[in-house]
């Protein structure tokens, strides 16, 4: 604990260290004069020092280690030790993003690795690392749509929120239409002057409550931009399927309807990527986070707490310890 406490310590003024070579300085000028005493002394009998062994032998140079202890504890309150505190604070208008994200079965398709999921749930995670004060929002759809995590800062959250997203969380299907309402309805309420979703889908629209052409325009109404990306490779991919056997991998053709994708960014301002390698995302995701920066200013205020005050008082103590010794106990004055 000692250790950790150190770690954390700062010197305002550490000139001051150098008057610690008056410590060494003391030392070699007290054996010097100790030796000189101790060999100018004559006697005629050794019975007067009989007690040489006595504790009071022992302990007559404690006060001359107290006084360097002492020296030691003022120098370094002159050193003006102290702790720092850094305080972020943040000015300007972030971003509210909603990340949704198609968990549809064909998800597990594995022309990703290991599969479009989890591709998209690692590069989302990455994603939320990079928005450093933005308030971030995670929705899942299939044949229905789910918010996983409301809008928050809390990447610790977020991160875990999409850590927890699993296939057959929601009845199957792709719902895009729903996902993209359902990501509309986390930022209709938004005071932020940007607010966008991401959407990431595999499929065809082929389900839901919700019309693709009517959430579109919603987001229009409430001002908000739509990315949308589409996973898959190009003519087949891998899936697994589960028999009676155990589960086997057939070739699944992989069909994702670009032209309502492309219709959905275009007309609320944002762009439309196409995803057909795990590389291929991760650049789809580092290039729309260069596109909605953060127009946010970070100031660090530091804060200092002087703690030369018990140095000092310790140094004190000695001194008056090694003041008491040598008018008491061991009767000699300074």
């Amino acid at each position: 604990m000692f250790f950790n406490y150190l770690n954390n310590i700062s010197f305002a003024e550490p000139q001051y260290f150098l008057l610690g070579l008056l410590i060494p300085v003391m030392i070699i000028w007290y054996v010097i004069k100790n030796s000189s005493t101790q060999a100018g002394i004559k006697v005629s009998s050794l019975k007067s020092f009989a007690d040489l062994s006595s504790w009071k032998n022992t302990l007559r140079h404690l006060p001359f280690i107290l006084r360097l202890l002492s020296i030691a504890c003022i120098v370094t309150a002159l050193a003006r030790p102290q702790t720092k505190t850094d305080e972020q604070q943040a000015e300007g208008d972030g971003v509210d993003i909603v990340l949704c994200i198609d968990v549809s079965g064909s998800m597990t398709a594995q022309d990703f690795t290991p599969n479009r999921m989890e591709a998209a749930k690692k590069v989302a995670q990455n994603f939320i690392d990079s928005r450093l004060t933005d308030r971030i929002a995670i929705v899942i759809f299939s044949g229905e749509s789910f918010t996983q995590c409301p809008l928050t800062t809390d990447k610790a959250v977020l991160k875990s929120a999409v850590d927890n997203i699993r296939n057959g969380l929601l009845e199957d299907g792709t719902a895009i239409g729903d996902g993209l309402a359902t990501s509309v309805d986390r930022l209709r309420s938004s005071k932020s002057k940007s607010k966008v979703v991401i959407l990431l889908t595999d499929g065809e629209n082929n389900g839901g409550l919700i019309g693709p052409t009517n959430a579109k325009e919603i987001a229009k109404a409430f001002g908000i931009k739509v990315y949308t990306i589409g996973v898959g490779t190009e003519g087949y991919a891998p899936f697994p399927v589960r028999t009676e056997l155990g589960v086997i991998m057939q070739q699944q053709k992989v069909t994702i309807d670009e032209k309502l994708l492309k219709e959905i960014a275009g007309e609320t301002g944002g762009k439309y990527f196409r995803a057909r390698d795990n590389l291929g995302l991760a650049h789809i995701y580092k290039e729309i986070d260069g596109l909605e920066k953060s127009k946010v200013e970070i100031s660090t205020l530091t804060r200092y707490t002087e703690k030369f005050f018990p140095f000092v008082m310790v140094g004190l103590g000695l001194l008056l310890l090694e003041f008491l010794l040598r008018v008491t106990i061991l009767k000699k004055f300074p």
